[in-house]
């Protein structure tokens, strides 16, 4: 799945594959609980979150990774030493086996993203 058509996230996690939920399902939880004040939407046929009607974060199911956007550059310049190890593209993180998602990682870069606003890339 690349582009859901899903209207909304619980219609997205309906669409990925069995394997995938389950952390697909975790990463929505921590999204949720780590950003508050921000709005869950569906954006270019992915989970996204939005603060002032801005997307900071999204996460995907692609074909063969599970994606993590951060759309914030300052957060990803921060962050730059524990990232350096990790997949990752201009604004996100490429994750080939669901099992070797760093929570605590994506946790803390929630955290940095819902303290301040910041510049989207």
């Amino acid at each position: 799945m690349v582009r859901s058509k899903a209207s909304d996230v619980d219609g997205y996690l309906t669409e990925v594959p069995e394997e995938r939920s389950a952390v697909l399902a975790e990463l929505r939880r921590l999204c949720r609980k780590e950003l508050v004040g921000f709005d869950e939407v569906m954006a270019y046929g992915m989970p996204a979150y939005e603060r002032d009607g801005v997307a900071e974060i999204a996460f995907a199911s692609q074909k063969q990774y599970i994606s993590f956007y951060l759309m914030r550059s300052d957060v990803r310049d921060a962050f730059a030493e524990q990232l350096a190890g990790q997949d990752m593209g201009k604004g996100c993180l490429r994750f080939r086996r669901p099992e070797n998602i760093d929570f605590g990682l994506l946790r803390d870069l929630l955290d940095a993203t819902a303290a301040r606003p910041g510049t989207i890339c």
